[in-house]
């Protein structure tokens, strides 16, 4: 597998020779989480099920960043602790994130939980002379590395020149960022420097490390981290370590909301739960793999509803596939291998998901029609079956299940309604094809037979 590396600016190959490493910065709880955050993580759990779908072991690794000025802000603002707001919104992102059938990573770390490790980062940066202590925290000092730049491929002296004039007079240089900070505000903790929490950037490079060990294979997140969290967990983890950080930088696309950035000032944010509430998990899933990984995507309901209908589609093949009752074999080898081939390779080069969803559409459609030309045998429905929960699967995507006592149930009325129709009882026909609607269950009428299919319930569905 080949992924584009933002570093190097290159497509570099990814070592699956052993043990996969990845560490995903995950959100800051203060608040709900929103479609941009569901877009990378969906990106890298689709990464991870495909790399664990070839045998590879993933160690997957995100963070909760849950010391941060707006957690307390937002404790102030609603007369509770900081510990009471994060824990909220931890319980929340999990409500979100199981509900859009994302797997759990092997560890959630939190800074909370990793303040002895920050701080005996932050102590070996100092005894190296790359970080000092002020009267308002302990920086990391920029000029001390002079590779600072490099992922964002910004210039430490186009950055000095363009610094706006720095309220904090301790630092030796405006770029200098904070990797502790005093303060007497709770939460805090002490420190050989003094009361107070870990800066934003140095608890990503604490945990990382610990849980992954130096110079691990990815490490990911949203584009509008690379300046400066990234660039700055890079310049103070190397300096630790003096050895690569990470091997490969994967960045995601920004969602956009009709061309425009989200934000709160324009009121344009869509949480998860929202878009979970109107549209399912599949038809979001959908939605944030169908540009490339490391492009922008412009969240509008309309390309929402496009992937509602293509959604049908995979509905409609699943049960044309379930009811399968042919005894005539027909070669679907090539029709399979073909999709599989397609699928892979889009996935293996630089992890083209829209080129894979293609491919899975293709083997859909290929199903669906199949399916209206000709009923399928039951042998050639188990191989497409196969292969098509293999890339539902990597996909992340769940076909609504039946108990057998619904479709016991289904059958029967259709039974009666064909009946019926045979003795030209239309009405009463029809009043068993609505009970059946009712229970959402479409029917599709095939020459000399009549199939189910069940579709997921979906708020906005037209």
């Amino acid at each position: 597998m080949k992924l584009q590396d933002t570093l190097s600016n290159s497509e570099k190959e990814l070592d699956i020779s052993q043990q996969v490493r990845i560490y995903l910065c995950g959100v800051t709880v203060y608040d709900e989480s929103h479609i941009g955050h569901a877009r990378t993580i969906i990106v890298f759990d689709v990464l991870r099920r495909y790399l664990e779908s070839k045998g590879n072991k993933v160690n997957f690794v995100q963070n909760f960043t849950d010391v941060d000025d707006k957690i307390i802000n937002r404790a102030k603002q609603e007369n509770k602790t900081a510990d009471e707001i994060s824990t909220r919104y931890i319980e929340h992102y999990f409500s979100d994130f199981d509900g859009l059938n994302v797997k759990r990573a092997t560890n959630y770390p939190k800074a909370t939980e990793h303040i002895q490790d920050i701080q005996e980062f932050i102590q070996k940066l100092i005894d190296k002379n790359i970080a000092y202590p002020s009267k308002n925290g302990v920086y990391f000092s920029v000029s001390g590395f002079p590779e600072y730049g490099k992922l964002s491929k910004k210039k430490i002296d186009d950055l000095q020149s363009g610094a706006r004039i720095e309220v904090d007079k301790a630092k030796k240089d405006p770029l200098d960022f904070a990797l502790w900070k005093f303060s007497d505000n709770e939460p805090t903790w002490d420190s050989p420097w003094g009361k107070g929490r870990p800066g934003w950037h140095i608890e990503c490079s604490a945990m990382s490390i610990k849980y992954l060990g130096e110079n691990f294979d990815i490490h990911g997140g949203g584009r509008d981290l690379i300046f400066p969290h990234h660039e700055n967990e890079i310049a103070q983890s190397e300096s630790f370590t003096e050895n690569q950080f990470a091997k490969i930088w994967m960045h995601v696309g920004m969602v956009t909301i009709k061309g425009e950035k989200m934000s709160k000032s324009l009121g344009n944010i869509k949480s998860i739960k929202y878009v979970l509430d109107n549209w399912g998990p599949s038809i979001i899933r959908l939605f944030c793999l169908s540009g490339h990984y490391s492009k922008p995507i412009d969240y509008t309901e309309e390309l929402l509803q496009e992937n509602l209908i293509k959604w049908r589609q995979a509905e409609t093949c699943y049960y044309e596939l379930i009811h399968a009752d042919s005894s005539e074999t027909i070669d679907v080898d090539k029709v399979i291998s073909q999709a599989s081939k397609e699928f892979d390779e889009a996935l293996e080069s630089d992890f083209n998901t829209h080129l894979a969803l293609t491919a899975f559409f293709k083997l859909i459609k290929d199903t669906n029609r199949i399916a209206a030309e000709r009923t399928i045998a039951k042998s050639d429905a188990e191989k497409i079956m196969s292969e098509f929960e293999r890339m539902l699967d990597i996909l992340g995507l769940i076909i609504p299940k039946i108990t057998l006592e619904e479709k016991k149930e289904i059958d029967s009325l259709i039974v009666k309604r064909e009946a019926l129709r045979k003795e030209k009882n239309f009405e009463e026909a029809d009043q068993i094809r609505d009970k059946i609607n009712e229970m959402n269950i479409e029917l599709v009428d095939h020459k000399g037979k009549t199939i189910w299919i069940k579709k997921e319930k979906i708020k906005s569905d037209i």
